[in-house]
């Protein structure tokens, strides 16, 4: 799957999301709330993988014979977890930018 859209996800990008989403109010500017709304992403791309496997397991006991929404559960789980995975690489990346600053 191709993610190179992912490649200008930045922080202001990421507090905007959040802010979007109500999971960040406007005078949580801080790192924390900034770092808990990246775990409530982390949480979300968890619980979508749990559905993935669940709905896998539903239709391997016979359970459930439409293919398109197993395809289009396996499909949202897959780009939550590669978000996730973007975010995290962006959070290492500055972690490390400012661990290298000189003071």
């Amino acid at each position: 799957m191709d993610i190179s859209v992912l490649s200008n996800v930045g922080s202001q990008y990421i507090k905007n999301a959040a802010m979007e989403n109500d999971q960040l109010t406007v005078k949580d500017k801080g790192f924390d709330s900034l770092l808990q709304s990246a775990m409530g992403l982390v949480n979300e791309a968890s619980d979508l993988q749990n559905q993935a496997e669940e709905a896998e397991v539903q239709f391997m006991l016979g359970y459930a014979t439409n293919t398109h929404d197993l395809n289009a559960i396996q499909e949202k789980a897959d780009i939550a977890l590669n978000y996730t995975i973007a975010v995290r690489d962006r959070m290492v990346e500055a972690y490390k930018e400012i661990m290298n600053m000189q003071i």
